[in-house]
C-alpha cells in the first residue's frame, strides 16, 4: 500500500470579529476546527491539541564585578492564565504494540472540531511589549508512527474588559503647578499651569478634551505642549524594567512674557492602542495625560493627569453625567459657583398636617380588599417627596421620668443634686 503524505494542517476559529480576528475574554467558549490534508491513505497515531495562555518576561543586564570581570544577570518571570489540553484522534494504547489502534485518513479534507471555555477569571489582555508579552494560543500535533509529528500553531486575542462607565473612571482629573526660573542670584516671576480634563476613563479611538491655563511671568518665550505616554512595567526577580512610549501629543501657541493662554477643550485623539493591563502581577500597561510648559534653557514644567484605556466606551447617561459633572468642576474652577441660586427651602413647601395625615393613612392600608394596587403606589409616590416635619427642640416621645435614688439608671446631669 501507497502511503500518502499530508499536505496541510490548520486551525479555524468558529466566530470571528468584524475585523476577522478571533477575540475572546474570559469565560467565553472558544471552538474551531483542525484542518487536514492528506494526498493518500495516512495512519495516524494521535492528533493533539493544546491551548495556552501565558504572560512572560524577559530581560538582561550587564554588570561589572572587577576590573576584568563582568557578567550578565537574566530576569524571567512567567504567569500562566490558560492551559487545556484534548486528544481529537487516537486514544490511549499499549507502547509495546504500536501498531494497535491507529486511524487511517484517506485522500481528501477531514475536519476535527474542538472546544474549550476560557477560565472564569481576570485574565490578561493580549500585549506585546519590548521586554515581555501576554500571548494565547491553540496548537495542533498530528502524531504518525515512524515519522516527525507535524505541527501547527495559531494565536487568538483575550481582551480582559474595563468598563470607563464608572465613578472611579467618570471622575474629572485636574491639577495646578508653579515654579520660578532662577539664573544664578536673579530670579524671573513664575509661571503658572492649570489643567482638566472631564473624566478618567478613555477607549481608543476618543478625543479628549483638555482644559487649560498658563500664565508666563517668566522672562523667557514658553510653549504649552500636551502628550499622551504609556508606560510599561516588567517585574522578574522582585526588579522592574520600565519603558516610556510616546502615543500622541499636541501644542499650543508661543506665549511670550507676561502674556496667558487658555485652551478650552483642545482636542488630543487617542490613536489605537492596548487596554490599560493593571491586574497582572509581572506586567502593567498604564497611561498617563501629560500637560507641560516648554521652557527653553530649563527644566520644563509639567502636569501629569493619570488615565485609562478601557475597550467598553463611554453610554450616553454617562457622558451627560460627565458633562455635568465637568460643567460644575469647571464652574467651580472658573469661581461662579458661588453665584449659582440656593434649591427652595423646606418652608417653602406648602403642605397641610391634614394633607399628611391623608397619606400616612392611605401608605397603612394593610387590608387591600378591592383596592387597586396602583393607588398605593400613588400613595408611597406621594409620600417619597413630603418635607420632614418642622425642627422642634421639644422631644415628642420623651422617656418616662423615674425617681431618682438608690438603683436610678438616669444620668448624672438628670437627676437633681442631693
Amino acid at each position: 500500500m501507497v502511503l500518502g503524505k499530508v499536505r496541510a494542517l490548520a486551525i479555524y476559529f468558529d466566530s470571528l470579529n468584524e475585523n476577522n480576528l478571533p477575540v475572546f475574554s474570559g469565560g467565553d467558549l472558544v471552538s474551531g476546527r483542525v484542518v487536514v490534508e492528506v494526498t493518500g491513505d495516512v495512519r495516524v497515531k494521535s492528533l493533539d491539541i493544546t491551548a495556552r495562555g501565558v504572560a512572560k518576561v524577559r530581560w538582561t543586564e550587564s554588570r561589572n564585578a572587577g576590573a576584568n570581570t563582568a557578567y550578565t544577570q537574566n530576569y524571567t518571570e512567567e504567569v500562566e492564565y490558560l492551559h487545556h489540553y484534548d486528544t481529537l484522534i487516537g486514544e490511549e494504547r499499549d507502547e509495546d504494540c504500536p501498531e494497535e489502534g491507529l486511524t487511517v485518513l484517506h485522500a481528501g479534507l477531514h475536519e476535527f472540531a474542538f472546544s474549550f471555555n476560557l477560565p472564569q477569571m481576570a485574565l490578561a489582555t493580549s500585549f506585546e511589549g519590548k521586554h515581555g508579552s501576554v500571548r494565547y494560543w491553540v496548537k495542533a500535533e498530528l502524531h504518525r508512527p515512524w515519522l516527525l509529528p507535524v505541527k501547527v500553531k495559531r494565536e487568538f486575542i483575550v481582551f480582559e474588559h474595563i468598563d470607563i462607565n464608572t465613578p472611579l473612571l467618570l471622575a474629572p482629573q485636574a491639577g495646578t503647578k508653579e515654579k520660578t526660573l532662577c539664573c544664578w542670584f536673579c530670579a524671573s516671576g513664575p509661571i503658572s499651569l492649570s489643567a482638566k480634563i472631564e473624566r478618567k476613563g478613555y477607549t481608543p479611538g476618543e478625543s479628549i478634551q483638555i482644559f487649560a491655563e498658563v500664565e508666563n511671568c517668566s522672562s523667557r518665550v514658553v510653549v504649552p505642549k500636551a502628550a499622551l505616554y504609556q508606560t510599561q512595567t516588567f517585574f522578574a526577580k522582585g526588579k522592574g524594567k520600565q519603558i516610556q512610549q510616546l502615543v500622541s501629543n499636541l501644542r499650543g501657541d508661543p506665549l511670550p512674557q507676561g502674556k496667558s493662554q487658555s485652551w478650552e477643550g483642545k482636542l488630543l485623539k487617542i490613536p489605537p492602542v492596548s487596554p490599560s493591563i493593571l491586574d497582572c502581577p509581572i506586567i502593567r500597561v498604564e497611561y498617563a495625560l501629560v500637560v507641560y510648559v516648554d521652557v527653553p534653557g530649563g527644566l520644563n514644567l509639567s502636569l501629569s493627569l493619570p488615565l485609562v484605556i478601557g475597550t467598553i466606551p463611554l453610554h450616553a447617561c454617562s457622558s451627560r453625567t460627565s458633562s455635568i459633572s465637568s460643567n460644575c468642576s469647571t464652574l467651580s474652577w472658573l469661581g461662579l459657583q458661588d453665584r449659582l441660586e440656593a434649591p427652595p427651602s423646606y418652608s417653602d413647601l406648602e403642605i397641610s398636617e391634614t394633607q399628611r395625615r391623608d397619606c400616612l393613612q392611605g401608605c397603612d392600608r394593610s387590608d387591600g380588599e378591592g383596592d387597586d394596587p396602583g393607588s398605593l403606589l400613588t400613595y408611597i409616590t406621594e409620600f417619597r417627596y413630603l418635607p420632614p416635619p418642622l425642627y422642634s427642640e421639644v422631644d415628642p416621645y420623651p422617656d418616662p421620668v423615674e425617681v431618682c435614688g438608690a438603683a436610678d439608671v438616669r444620668r448624672p446631669d438628670t437627676c437633681p443634686s442631693r
